[in-house]
């Protein structure tokens, strides 16, 4: 089920087919956590209790104004999210620098609280770099709490990292 979010694009669960893109995307983000090819393809393996984890993609629906994308791809967003027991966990989201402000990181975390709810998630947990202040209005925006912080967390440069958390009530 593909929601949209405005009429310029609609967020998707993910395929295999979209790692590319996914890469791409990540590869251009200095703050995106960055992974092999083989990590994103292990997100797609089911276990026998299911999938594991939630892997959405925003998808312009005319890419044609958005230089950066690559061409061939209208994928303009991921989000990544892993499900241990109840709890969640984000773990990436990106979105090309030339679609930022437009809502699709918002529509993405819309589209992961409902996916986790329907679920019967209880919790949503993430973390990110103090220094990530637009990141951290946009968690607030969307109801996460700070709920703690790691000293000195992340590395090159040295950050501490603020954890958030939003219940899926």
């Amino acid at each position: 089920m593909a929601t949209p979010p405005n009429e310029f694009v609609t967020i998707r669960p993910a395929t295999v087919e979209d790692i590319p893109s996914i890469i791409v995307l990540e590869r251009s983000s200095p703050t995106a956590a960055h992974w092999i090819e083989s990590q994103y393809q292990r997100l797609f393996q089911v276990s026998h209790s299911g999938p594991q984890a939630l892997v959405l993609v925003a998808c312009h629906l005319n890419p044609a104004p958005l230089a950066q994308i690559e061409a061939g791809t209208n994928v303009v967003g991921f989000l990544v999210a892993r499900c241990v027991a109840s709890e969640w966990e984000l773990e990436n989201i990106v979105v090309a620098s030339d679609a930022r402000g437009k809502g699709i990181a918002m529509a993405l975390l819309c589209f992961l609280q409902a996916r986790v709810r329907e679920a019967g998630g209880a919790a949503i947990h993430l973390e990110v770099r103090e220094c990530n202040a637009s990141a951290r209005r946009l968690y607030e925006k969307a109801g996460f709490r700070q709920s703690g912080r790691r000293k000195a967390y992340y590395t090159d440069p040295s950050d501490d990292a603020i954890l958030y958390c939003r219940e899926t009530v």
